[in-house]
């Protein structure tokens, strides 16, 4: 699928691992034929491949796929290390910030170099609306996922919540995507741009978990778009793989400098995941904000 930097899980046995969802008839019937069609075209440039060298991520994970939003509508966007959703504006812009922080040598885990305006309340709002509604159990999930940022003293940042349709002047929407994602588990996001969270954070194929799990991958989620990056970013671990994503990432002191196996940044998660951060992911968010 098409999108800007998304992330996508789908459980294999007792674990799951990141994989990258091709367009099913299911998806046909919600995008247009225009967009099939616009998105089929599209190549990435050389231009954004030297953007995304530049930021020092993979460039071997970017590719365009079809980005769909709550009220039905779709667009192509970019997608990074399959799992975060980026425009080429704020492609642009990320990479501007980068090279005006080089040299910054402010210590950061694991985030890229925008972030959320220090001391901002983030409005967020479960969507309700249509095929694309959270669940009861997922709007539970969504309620302790913003509990779990919330409730963190140190931090500038906090989230009000509320739950609807009117979503268009929130900072950030979460909903359910299954239908363009019928064969997947997990969920998507992006970075933070002009100061504000990425906006659109999708969940997809998370019936069948608990309503801890599915708290650890809205919360994740949601660390991506106020700007963390994966904990295993240098090898995905997780993922049963042997891969680094590279970019923008630099130790916090306190905090492991090789794998974190309870961390809820890893890349990919499991059916046991208790929904909470871990000690060294409250050291990082409270660094960042």
């Amino acid at each position: 699928m098409l999108s800007n930097s998304v992330k996508r899980f789908s459980f294999l046995a007792l674990t799951c691992s990141l994989v990258l969802a091709s367009c099913s008839n299911d998806e046909e019937e919600v995008m247009s034929s225009e967009t099939l069609e616009e998105t089929a075209n599209l190549e990435v440039s050389q231009e954004i491949l030297d953007q995304v060298e530049a930021l020092g991520m993979n460039t071997g994970y970017v590719k365009w796929d079809t980005f769909h939003f709550p009220d039905g509508t779709s667009e192509p966007r970019l997608y990074l290390e399959e799992d975060v959703v980026i425009t080429p504006d704020q492609l642009n812009a990320l990479t501007a910030l980068n090279a005006q922080e080089k040299g910054d040598k402010t210590s950061k885990q694991y985030r890229t170099s925008a972030l959320v305006s220090q001391g901002r309340v983030i409005s967020i709002i479960g969507f309700t609306g249509g095929n694309q509604a959270l669940t009861s159990k997922e709007r539970t999930a969504l309620q302790w996922a913003v509990d779990n940022y919330n409730r963190l003293s140190g931090v500038s940042i906090s989230f009000n919540l509320t739950f609807g349709t009117d979503y268009q002047n929130k900072d950030m929407v979460v909903y359910n995507n299954t239908v363009n994602n019928p064969s997947g588990a997990g969920g998507s996001a992006g970075f933070p741009s002009n100061g504000f969270p990425f906006k659109f954070v999708q969940i997809y194929g998370l019936s069948n978990y608990d309503t801890n799990v599915i708290e650890h991958v809205i919360t994740h989620e949601i660390g991506h778009s106020v700007g963390f990056r994966h904990t295993d970013w240098f090898s995905r671990q997780s993922c049963g793989q042997n891969v680094n994503e590279g970019g923008d990432v630099n130790y916090i002191p306190g905090t492991p400098s090789g794998f974190d196996p309870t961390s809820v940044m890893l890349a990919c998660f499991s059916s046991s995941e208790d929904g909470e951060f871990n000690t060294n992911d409250i050291t990082a968010l409270r660094n960042m904000y």
